[in-house]
């Protein structure tokens, strides 16, 4: 998830993804088959984060940004199918103000209720259909802000804009199901004034046009994605484009910031392709960076290309960022408790660049760690096994989370525990896992119930016993 800074491809179609408008409901269909869905998920830090009775597919956006203003013109299509029969359903959105809602083309009503967007359709929807939702809204744009979390989501900037949402902050500039266990596919199409680029999560489709003074330009990712891991960054940059092992590599740094982009395009292709060797083939279809001045004071591992605030990413921060795209955009967390499972294993993975790269070997890093006296705060609360809303980004959740990670590998030996990184990346690629998900992969390698393990690093208040 979020690291603490130190101081061209063929068009993409999404076409497995669209979905065809429902067929209209039978006259001689039940009410009763039909009740509203969920106004939440129950994820027990964000409750109202994601929507219940439907699976969204595929996101098409149109957004019309004017910088000066940091207004939005702007559309939202969303396909989805209904897990349910549905008389009403909600959108998660703290955004402007919306102009219109369709569904399948026919007019909905709608109510805004806090970050709800509540939807009753002309006709109820059957489970199992197919449906499109439309949602036209304009206004101001601006970040969520958070006294713990701070500030996320949609974030003007000096020149344009740049998003990051994690954990529950796509809501603040477009209607959807946000929470990582609804993924989906999405479409971007983004009109800013000339003289100004548009960078999204995914690849480019086609070429940018400009028009009446204004350029617009169009990026798709057909892999799923979770709302929280799109995207997109407004402004000027300098950007780089080639291609490695099959992958386009984009990034693009803010040249007010620096000259240069300090190794940014070229590490980040090198250790794609070192970390493919230890978790498997890289999950998505290309792969860069961008370094702009959101002021946040954290980056952010965005799907395909990681947002870097203000400073140029150290190699570590690379490595970090990248092997997210592994553990916590492909494989998402099914609950925001369970972040230890995105910030151990991505911090894990900087151990292991070090052990690699002629720096300390992941051992004595843990060694380092664990010399740390009984009273010291990382052996007590937060503890990363559910370490609570406000304290989500404890350094707690990435230090001992990592150190759980390393008890597991002198549990189950070298070989066997390479084997879990390759199976665990690979069994629930483009899902959602738990920490019970990983008990059970690693116990059964071991050929032992590794619940207490787990639970002595995850979850118990302490310094734990030597692994």
């Amino acid at each position: 998830m979020r690291s603490r800074l130190p101081s061209v491809i063929a068009a993409v179609t999404a076409a497995a993804a669209l979905i065809a408008p429902t067929a209209a409901t039978p006259a001689s269909a039940s009410a009763a088959a039909f009740a509203p869905g969920a106004s939440g998920l129950g994820d027990p830090y964000f409750p109202l984060a994601g929507n219940g009775g439907y699976d969204a597919r595929h996101y098409d956006l149109s957004l019309d940004y004017t910088p000066a203003s940091r207004t939005v013109a702007a559309t939202s299509v969303m396909r989805a199918r209904a897990t349910q029969g549905l008389s009403r359903f909600n959108l998660d959105y703290s955004g402007p103000e919306i102009t219109s809602v369709t569904v399948d083309g026919r007019g909905a009503r709608f109510a805004r209720d806090g970050q709800e967007l509540v939807i009753t359709p002309a006709r109820p929807i059957r489970r199992g259909a197919e449906f499109t939702v439309k949602v036209a809204y304009a206004g101001e744009l601006g970040a969520i802000e958070d006294g713990a979390l701070g500030r996320y989501g949609w974030i003007p900037t000096g020149d344009g804009a740049v998003v990051m949402s994690q954990p529950d902050g796509a809501r603040s500039f477009y209607p959807v199901n946000d929470h990582p266990r609804d993924k989906a596919a999405y479409r971007v199409t983004i009109t800013v004034p000339a003289g100004l680029t548009a960078l999204a999560s995914g690849e480019p489709v086609g070429k940018v046009r400009t028009a009446k003074g204004r350029s617009t330009a169009v990026w798709a990712s057909r892999e799923p994605m979770a709302s929280y891991l799109l995207t997109v960054a407004i402004g000027k940059f300098a950007v780089k484009e080639s291609w490695r092992d099959g992958l386009l590599n984009i990034s693009a740094v803010d040249p007010a910031l620096h000259s240069g982009d300090g190794g940014l395009h070229d590490t980040t292709a090198e250790v794609t392709a070192w970390a493919a060797d230890r978790f498997g083939m890289y999950p998505f279809s290309s792969i860069g960076g961008i370094v702009d001045d959101a002021k946040v004071e954290y980056a952010l591992e965005t799907q395909n290309r990681p947002v870097y605030d203000t400073g140029l990413p150290s190699t570590g921060l690379i490595v970090h960022e990248m092997a997210h795209q592994w553990f916590g955009n492909s494989v998402s967390p099914a609950s925001w408790k369970e972040i230890w499972l995105n910030e151990g294993f991505a911090t894990y993975a900087e151990w292991l660049w070090e052990e690699t790269h002629g720096g300390d070997t992941a051992q004595e890093t843990f060694d380092r760690y664990y010399a740390r006296p009984e009273s010291h705060a990382m052996w007590h609360a937060p503890l990363p096994g559910d370490p609570g809303r406000d304290d989500m980004f404890a350094g707690s959740v990435y230090t001992r989370g990592a150190m759980t990670v390393h008890a597991l590998r002198l549990t189950l030996g070298d070989e066997a525990f390479g084997e879990l990184l390759h199976e665990w990346a690979t069994r629930h690629r483009h899902r959602t896992a738990a920490t019970g998900d990983l008990i059970a992969l690693a116990s059964k390698r071991a050929g032992r119930d590794l619940t207490p393990l787990f639970t002595a690093w995850l979850h118990t208040d302490g310094k734990p016993a030597s692994p």
